[in-house]
């Protein structure tokens, strides 16, 4: 695919509406926590495609940006910028959601679109397991001069079909810095919701407000972890190191798998066979594994018998991102609007996880640091170590997992119907594995490998056989 076959049809900007009164929480700065600075050079690319019941193009268009709008008064630092601020040291970065930010800003870029080859085409890419990476990634936004600072932290994208009707894909592109992956849903959720149901929604009960500040990171070294981060990830502010968007890693082969519920139920019942016959013999019952860990045991141990470097190799890693939000000694709670993940490490033996009871001893180490560095005392004690830790790990026999199991992307509903397709366009890792909650309890279970690779993957990656032997405990249904 090229650049021609999406043309853009009109650049507007999305400001927040005016709200009487009070300014509303969330304006003004926030500096940026270690943890924020980690993703600093990093976009959160997600991809909807939408349709068959679709109002006229002009109307889901007008929806959108109406909506965008109340939702933007709610979650100001997506209407502001990341600035720095040059002062003593190495100076700090900030989102700027001050009133006279907001005020000066043209606003959030909201780009209007036309994809040529058609609704037929459209949906095709929304329905095929194989993506079209390059068609995917004309489909979202860029963030201009998001490698300065200055730099946006939102835009978004809405694309047509040149022709035919019932298909519509809306792009996001949000700055990894100022969002998670929790954080980017729960912005989703707001803002379909007010499309849905109209800006009310974003005060009705039960909506969980967004928190901004970022004092709850604590760290009795915060201001030393700052400035080492940004000594490795953005040594020459306000310019910005590139992001993850080397050739290689996106030249790679990218496919959508579905585990269906039952699925899910006979893997954790695998592994917890597998577990209990390996933990007989000290009288210690196997844990059940959570959805998570299962859907990405599978993964890494497929993963490991798909890749060539794996097969002689001693070991095998592993990364995932903890979300800590509830987790700190002061729990942060649901609705902070931030990043405040944590990179855990598994590591097994490449042998082990492609024997026949590969996926339990997958499930196992990976379950040993998250209990040892997120679950046991306060998950940030550690951090001085992270930027090592990270470095320590051979990346040519490395999987990264991110995303998760429990962000319910086919709930996001801007008012015309569940989404047909939902997928990360942003990819930071050569191995990369995404999971998003499917339909009826099913996990969506996305991966990116090189191509020799992912056909070696997509053979192995399948629910293992039941174990055959008496008296095997049960997991839940």
């Amino acid at each position: 695919m090229t650049s021609s076959q999406v043309r853009v049809l009109n650049i507007s900007h999305v400001r927040p509406v005016q709200t009487d009164g009070a300014s509303p929480p969330g304006q003004g700065e926030h500096k940026l926590s270690f943890m924020d600075l980690l993703q600093i050079s990093k976009t959160i690319q997600r991809l909807f495609f939408d349709g068959p019941d679709l109002p006229p193009f002009p109307t889901v268009v007008s929806a959108l940006r109406s909506s965008l709008a109340a939702t933007l008064a709610v979650f100001p630092p997506l209407a502001g910028e990341l600035a720095f601020r040059p002062v003593s040291g190495s100076g700090d970065v900030v989102i700027d959601s001050s009133p006279a930010a907001i005020a000066s800003s043209p606003g959030v870029r909201f780009v209007e679109a036309e994809f040529a080859g058609g609704a037929d085409a459209m949906r095709r890419l929304a329905r095929d397991d194989a993506h079209d990476a390059e068609a995917f990634a004309r489909l979202v936004p860029e963030l201009l001069e998001a490698r300065r600072l200055p730099a946006p932290v939102l835009a978004v994208q809405v694309t047509r079909p040149a022709a035919g009707a019932g298909a519509v894909a809306v792009g996001v592109s949000i700055a990894h810095a100022v969002a998670d992956g929790h954080a980017v849903w729960q912005f989703l959720r707001a803002w379909s919701t007010a499309s849905r149901e109209g800006p009310a929604s974003l005060a009705a009960p039960g909506f969980v407000p967004p928190t901004f500040d970022r004092a709850g990171i604590r760290h009795p070294k915060s201001a030393e972890l700052v400035r080492s981060v940004l000594s490795r990830v953005a040594p020459a502010l306000p310019l910005l190191r590139p992001a993850s968007s080397k050739p290689e890693i996106m030249e790679q082969s990218r496919r959508t798998f579905l585990l269906r519920a039952e699925e899910i139920r006979s893997l954790k019942q695998h592994i917890l066979e597998r577990s209990g016959a390996a933990s007989r013999g000290n009288g210690e019952p196997p844990e059940p594994p959570s959805t998570y860990v299962a859907v990405t045991s599978l993964a890494w141990a497929s993963v490991a018998r798909a890749t060539p470097a794996m097969l002689d190799a001693d070991d095998a890693h592993l990364m995932v991102s903890a979300d800590c939000r509830r987790r700190l000694r002061l729990p942060l709670g649901n609705g902070f609007f931030g990043t405040c993940v944590k990179a855990c490490y598994a590591r097994a033996r490449a042998g082990d996880l492609r024997g026949a009871a590969g996926v339990a001893r997958a499930a196992a180490a990976i379950r040993r640091p998250i209990r040892a560095h997120l679950e046991e005392g306060d998950p940030l004690s550690d951090a001085e170590g992270w930027l090592a830790a990270y470095g320590a790990v051979p990346k040519e026999r490395l999987v990264t997992v991110g995303s998760s199991n429990r962000f319910a992307a086919y709930e996001t509903d801007f008012g015309w119907g569940a989404p047909r397709r939902v997928e990360l366009v942003s990819l930071f890792a050569p191995r990369m594995v995404t999971l998003l909650g499917a339909r009826d309890g099913g996990v969506q279970v996305s991966v990116a490998l090189d191509g020799a690779t992912m056909d070696a993957f997509a053979a192995s990656f399948a629910v293992p056989a039941p174990v055959p032997a008496a008296g095997a405990v049960s997991v839940a249904r």
